[in-house]
């Protein structure tokens, strides 16, 4: 067990270290590492993410870049039952609500970031305390050809509701792989987006989110 403070040098290095900690629970980690382990993560959604990226030596931190930007690869955590299923969405990144007229999948910042993704499951049933939970075996995975329309589909679909004002009418039940939920604290965090009348309107942030049906299909190419 390492703390990797440079950034791996390539794939290779990259998921050497993340099979390193297989098999390993996170309260391990957080002690080897000097952090405190949550109770729960109801306020700490991101802290197995930040945990793993101390051993993974990523280095983009709050950037808007892939987690390892030298390699093109992004870094997800997946919270999975005892069957191996993923038990939640996984979020992929902030929508933009303005200024995006005319933008297209090949350029689009969801594009980006699932380009090429480290899945490292992690146990997340409730009852398991958070310390007692293990690490799972990775997965280095680039979206197939199929996969990739699908995204883009959803993509195109979802981003013409934004930019033509039905931003305020948009449900988690669009998108058949890929959906756009409120990202924020709580319902008083508005930002700027386009109304029907192409008028300035306050809604709640939104962000991308894959669908467990998309990540199941990928973790069980992957485990069975």
């Amino acid at each position: 067990m390492f703390l990797s403070l440079t950034p791996p040098a390539n794939e290779i290095e990259l998921l050497y270290r993340a099979k390193k900690l297989a098999g390993l629970s996170l309260g391990e980690l957080a002690v080897h590492a000097n952090i405190v382990t949550p109770n729960n993560l109801k306020r700490d959604k991101g802290w197995i993410g930040l945990l793993l990226e101390k051993y993974l030596g990523a280095s983009a931190g709050n950037k808007p870049e892939q987690d390892f930007a030298t390699i093109g690869i992004e870094l997800k955590t997946i919270p999975v039952d005892n069957n191996g299923r993923s038990l939640e969405t996984t979020f992929v990144c902030t929508a933009p609500l303005t200024g995006k007229t005319g933008i297209t999948w090949e350029v689009s910042y969801v594009r980006y970031k699932l380009a090429r993704v480290l899945w490292i499951p992690v146990e997340g049933q409730r009852e398991i305390p958070v310390a007692q939970r293990h690490i799972g075996t990775p997965i280095l995975w680039s979206p197939s050809a199929q996969e990739a329309l699908q995204l883009q589909c959803d993509w195109e679909e979802l981003m013409d509701l934004i930019v033509l004002g039905n931003v305020k009418h948009i449900t988690a039940k669009y998108g058949k792989v890929l959906q756009l939920r409120p990202k924020a604290a709580n319902s008083l965090v508005l930002t700027t987006a386009i109304g029907k009348l192409g008028e300035p309107i306050r809604t709640m942030p939104l962000g991308f989110y894959l669908k467990k049906n998309f990540t199941n299909q990928l973790l069980a190419r992957n485990f069975y």
